[in-house]
């Protein structure tokens, strides 16, 4: 892996600063993208003091100016981009349950830029330096909460959720994944969205069953998948299926 070059959004904390160093301990250079200057330069100086190839990228995936500033400067100072991993999101709800009824246009539109919006924009300004790499991936972090069939199972673990933004955004996510998977087929490019599961993280006031680390991972084996492995698909944590990892239905 020694060489290649992964940016991550949302990487100064939780699953985006495990999987900054998962794959820095493969060798890759892993660009720390950070809305907040200052928690990713402590996230970079904590990478780099644990051995990783480790680069501040100021990021905001809400801010057209600062992602393309953001490209500009990869293709710099890299001339491509090997692997990126939209892992930036933001979790938002109305009312004490969530239900569809309570939820509100505003809270829609602010959690969409972010988790929906914020994707594409990154990723189109990105894709010209992915297809010079010999072989790319992309790996847009989503949830299992994002799929219609586990949210409708009435035999489900989630059946009893009821929140409209974060799950819609993430089933919007697992669209937006298919779609780019297929544009770029006959490609080396390959493009999946990861289900890291229920993880401790900042996102849930650390309420999760499954560590950052261990979230990470699912990301970590999308980024460095072979060139006969899958392309177009949810795959990661299975909690209706006793734990493991595997494919997720849409």
């Amino acid at each position: 892996m020694t060489n290649r070059i992964a940016l991550i959004t949302g990487a100064n904390k939780g699953i985006g600063f495990a999987t900054a160093r998962q794959l820095g301990a493969l060798g890759m250079t892993v660009l720390v993208g950070a809305r907040d200057a200052g928690r990713g330069r402590a996230a970079e100086r904590e990478l780099r003091d644990g051995g990783a190839d480790a680069v501040l990228m100021p990021l905001d995936v809400t801010d057209a100016e600062s992602v393309t500033a953001a490209a500009k400067r990869v293709e710099a100072e890299y001339g491509r981009l090997d692997v990126l991993i939209n892992n930036a999101g933001i979790v938002l709800a109305d009312g004490a349950r969530g239900l569809p009824s309570e939820t509100t246009v505003e809270t829609m539109r602010r959690l969409y830029e972010t988790n929906v919006f914020g994707v594409v924009t990154v990723t189109n300004a990105l894709l010209p330096l992915l297809r010079r790499a010999p072989a790319a991936r992309i790996v847009n972090v989503s949830s299992e909460v994002g799929s219609i069939a586990v949210m409708t199972d009435p035999d489900g673990a989630l059946f009893q959720l009821t929140s409209v933004p974060y799950p819609s955004s993430k089933a919007a996510l697992n669209m937006l994944t298919a779609m780019y998977a297929k544009e770029l087929r006959d490609s080396p490019i390959k493009v999946n969205a990861a289900n890291p599961g229920y993880c401790a993280t900042d996102l849930n006031s650390n309420s999760g069953f499954r560590t950052a680390d261990q979230g990470a991972e699912v990301s970590v084996h999308l980024a460095t998948l072979p060139a006969d492995g899958p392309n177009g698909l949810l795959w990661g944590f299975q909690m209706d299926a006793g734990g493991g990892y595997g494919v997720l239905p849409w």
